[in-house]
């Protein structure tokens, strides 16, 4: 009978996913995940064993899905030109079906299957194809609030349902390698069916989370995000999917604050497309800042400065209860991302993409064009970014989005017997005071590394330096960019 490989990349889920049902109307399905060398060591994911781990916790769901409609996971290591073709030989297939992929690597990588083997490439990892979202003249867009409103006004398609509940599977005798046990990391369960449980608590009910998004999303002491984000990078459940709750629960909503909650929270996923479409369009985003005139900003070489910023130890409360929640549970909530990303680069004056290498080894949902696209717009070096003279004031940050410090006293316990007011800036407390709170700065919890009123002249010196350098040198033109 006619068979089909089914290639799983960043679609580990049965519900409402073309490449799957593609591949099931084809025939007998030969389900695949292939451990490609290129993809898991190098600078393309680092050291990220976390995310490691939540791929195989997912992997190890998938298969038990599978395994409960009749078929399996086929698990093999190696360059996927390889793997594919002996696949296809084994099995006798005559059809490969994957989701199609937007990064550089994935799309030359694609390429060259298709030069070779019947690989047919369908959407599913995002709403709207990059492609479908352009400008009236067919290009593409750079600035986000024009992208937003081009793909609202797209058409909606249906979801594609629940998978078949018989599956065809491969023969008993094909190999495959051992997906190793590996628990999922602490707070992500790793399965389709715990996506789909978040999805609902978040945006389902009488008084869902989704309408109170706008107003909580900030506040990284509550629990006001979806934490879909993990679940998302690797289809877990679709975007598709997360899309269409996001809008029924917009019509739905009971009042306008509401409707405007899951209206941002939309946003988000529209966001999450925006970059996607940055990356395919202009691929070179991964390597260098989007604004030409902000690509020669001398850096500063401080490998301790660094140290200290990953470990949490720079002696701003807000900034190391962040990069300490990273250390521990592989995330860290959206505004706390800006705080700590405008810290390196502003107050640090430390190159971006220091930070994006150490968010991909660090992050369960590290995304290469999400957060790429998130550093180059808290840099101001990228499209539609903040103006890069906006400089986060940390001590601002913190005392807005965690005023009773609930988020700081969480991750940073030096500082636990600090009042509500003293937590955001315990360098300000008189030896008397933070010995009565329990602290004492400089020696149980570290100075400032940096004095702000002094960096931020720095910086901005530093950024103008490279405007000038760029404008005063010759035959530069608006198409460097590609």
């Amino acid at each position: 009978m006619p068979t089909a490989i089914w290639w799983i990349r960043r679609d580990l889920r049965l519900n409402d996913n073309p490449a799957l049902n593609a591949a099931v109307k084809h025939g007998r399905l030969v389900p695949v995940f292939i451990n490609d060398p290129a993809i898991t060591r190098g600078r393309m994911h680092g050291s990220a064993t976390r995310r490691r781990d939540f791929l195989m916790a997912s992997l190890s769901s998938l298969d038990a899905d599978l395994q409960a409609r009749g078929a399996r996971l086929i698990v093999r290591t190696g360059p996927p030109e390889r793997v594919l073709r002996d696949l296809a030989s084994e099995t006798g297939a005559d059809l490969i079906v994957a989701g199609e992929d937007f990064t550089p690597y994935a799309r030359s990588r694609d390429a060259r299957v298709q030069r070779e083997l019947p690989l047919r490439l369908v959407e599913g990892a995002t709403v709207h194809h990059p492609l479908a979202v352009k400008k009236a003249d067919g290009g593409a867009y750079t600035v986000f609030t024009p992208f937003s409103k081009a793909w609202l006004a797209l058409p909606v398609g249906g979801l594609l349902g629940p998978g078949p509940n018989r599956l065809t599977g491969p023969d008993a005798t094909l190999s495959s390698e051992v997906v190793p046990y590996t628990a999922a990391p602490t707070g992500f369960p790793a399965s389709e069916a715990e996506a789909r449980r978040r999805l609902i608590e978040f945006a389902v009910g009488g008084d869902p989370a989704i309408g109170r998004y706008k107003a909580e999303r900030d506040l990284p002491g509550r629990e006001g995000t979806s934490k879909l984000s993990p679940y998302l990078r690797l289809g877990l459940i679709s975007a598709r999917e997360a899309a269409a709750v996001a809008r029924e629960s917009i019509k739905s909503a009971r009042d306008p604050a509401a409707a405007q909650g899951a209206q941002t929270w939309l946003n988000e996923l529209i966001w999450r497309e925006f970059y996607l479409s940055i990356v395919y369009h202009y691929p070179d985003v991964l390597e260098r800042a989007f604004n030409p005139t902000l690509r020669e900003i001398a850096w500063r070489d401080a490998p301790d400065d660094l140290a200290a910023w990953k470990a949490g130890q720079t002696g701003v409360p807000i900034v190391d209860a962040a990069m300490r929640q990273l250390a521990e549970t592989g995330w860290m909530h959206n505004r706390a991302r800006m705080i700590v990303a405008s810290f390196l680069v502003k107050d640090l004056l430390i190159d971006w993409r220091l930070g994006e290498q150490w968010f991909m080894d660090q992050l369960i949902d590290g995304d290469p064009a999400a957060n790429n696209g998130g550093w180059q717009w808290t840099a101001g070096v990228g499209t539609d970014a903040a103006p890069y003279f906006r400089i986060f004031n940390p001590v601002l940050q913190s005392r807005k989005c965690d005023p009773s410090g609930a988020y700081i006293r969480r991750y940073v316990p030096e500082l636990v017997g600090l009042s509500d007011e003293a937590i955001h800036e315990p360098w300000t407390l008189t030896p008397l005071e933070q010995r009565a709170g329990g602290v004492s700065v400089g020696s149980s919890y570290p100075a400032p590394i940096v004095d702000r009123p002094q960096a931020r002249e720095r910086v901005l010196r530093a950024y103008q330096a490279s405007r000038d350098r760029h404008q005063a040198a010759p035959n530069k033109t608006s198409q460097e960019r590609t």
